[in-house]
């Protein structure tokens, strides 16, 4: 059933050897090669104690390097000392590793949606700002990656019409990336996500291909 709860803060590993993983964010976490940190990755790149987040006051979260080598960036930039986390931020430990940080004030009451964006008779529900999504009345878990989720909200957005694959190119990867984006790593993307949406709901396909243009998005209504 959908809640107006918040959720445990949450990191989500992206691009890198742990990719598809994710944590909950319930006590301090260490990061880097060392066996005994609480988040262990196996490259060289990568300090032994690399970084650790750190719970503060008034669910207040911090990042801070612990003096790696190869350094620890937020949104792009490398971090000195330590920052607050804010939802959405993403955190890079050298070259190496990709997360996505989820606050634990990124759920909105379900009261202060309006109404006309609480599709309640649809299957399929997602919360933008919080970055869930409902099908029927389970909650995919763990979230979807930042493409996966990025995708199904243009196509959710756009539902009923068709979806280039250039809008695709444009709304899903950095300008730095589009010009290098092939039709199989569209496909390979929309693939990836059928296959999350089909674990809750095999009955129905959300989205679907219209060969030569591109992809559309197809609720479902509660009987």
């Amino acid at each position: 059933m959908r809640d107006n709860k918040k959720i445990i803060p949450t990191l989500i590993a992206q691009k890198g050897s742990l990719g598809g993983m994710n944590w909950l964010i319930d006590r301090n976490l260490t990061i880097g090669r060392d066996e005994n940190c609480d988040i262990v990755i196996q490259d060289r790149q990568v300090s032994r104690f690399h970084a650790e987040i750190r719970i503060g006051n008034d669910d207040q979260f911090f990042l801070f390097d612990l003096g790696s080598k190869n350094g620890t960036r937020v949104n792009g930039r490398i971090i000195n000392k330590g920052v607050e986390l804010n939802d959405g931020d993403e955190i890079k430990i050298a070259l190496a590793q990709e997360f996505l940080f989820v606050g634990s004030d990124a759920t909105l009451p379900i009261e202060n949606i309006v109404d006309d964006e609480l599709p309640l008779n649809k299957k399929l529900f997602v919360e933008k700002n919080a970055r869930r999504v409902w099908v029927g009345e389970e909650e995919i878990a763990p979230p979807l990656s930042v493409m996966q989720f990025n995708l199904l909200l243009l196509l959710y957005e756009n539902e009923n019409k068709v979806v280039s694959r250039n809008e695709i190119i444009r709304n899903v990867w950095s300008e730095e990336e589009a010009a290098g984006i092939s039709d199989q790593a569209i496909d390979a993307l929309v693939r990836r996500l059928r296959a999350r949406l089909t674990k809750l709901d095999n009955s129905h396909d959300y989205i679907r291909t219209v060969r030569g243009f591109g992809f559309t998005f197809e609720n479902q209504e509660y009987e």
